[in-house]
This record gives C-alpha cells, structure tokens and sequence, in this order.
C-alpha cells in the first residue's frame, strides 16, 4: 500500500523558512516524478516544485529563488525548503507522486504566514 505522509509545515512570520518533508513508503521511490503542491482557501491547487525521476527541477514562477526541492532516494523523502516566506505562501501543501497514470498524494500540512 502507497504512503505518503507531510510533514513541517506550521506557523511562521514574514520572511521566515520552513523545511517541509514527504516519506514514502509501499512505492518505487526513484522512478517517480515528485512535487509539491499547495492549495489555499478559495483557491486552485497549484504546483510549486517538481523534479522528475530523471532530476530535472522546475518551480512555479511565484516561488523560484524562494524555494528549493531535494530528494533523498536512501530515505525515500523529497523536501521542499522554503525561504522569505510571505503571507500569499498560506496553503496546504501537498507532495505528488506520479508516474504513467499512477497518482498519489499525501494528506497535506498546513504552512500560515502570518505576523
């Protein structure tokens, strides 16, 4: 059974960092295309960062130079760290995992930035 499971996100203040943490379990980790998605209230979901199985990274245009997504393929988790946080940054954030039809999500964690 596929798991994926967020973890860091919370409350933090303008300008702040947060270092958001997706684990994998019950899946081929290296062979998926991996992002991170947010959706705030009232909103679309929208894509924030994808490296593809191959390593190719890109980010959505509101968070490059913000945002930085790694992986770590020994411990089955991909990162979003995220800098200079601003309040249009409050969302859930969700990571995605796909492949060839194959869709799964985590249940998201919040990240608010507020002062």
């Amino acid at each position: 059974q596929v798991q994926l499971v967020e973890s860091g996100g919370g409350l933090v203040q303008p300008g702040g960092s947060l270092r958001l943490s997706c684990v994998a379990s019950g899946i081929i980790f290296s062979i998926y295309r991996k992002a991170w998605y947010r959706q705030a209230p009232g909103k679309e979901r929208e894509l924030v960062a994808v490296i593809t199985g191959g390593g190719t990274i890109n980010y959505a245009d509101s968070m490059k130079g913000r945002a930085t997504i790694s992986k770590d393929n020994a411990k089955n988790t991909v990162y979003l760290q995220m800098n200079n946080l601003k309040p249009e940054d409050t969302a859930v954030y969700s990571c995605n995992f796909w492949l060839s039809g194959l869709d799964y999500w985590g249940q998201g964690t919040q990240v608010t930035v507020s002062s």
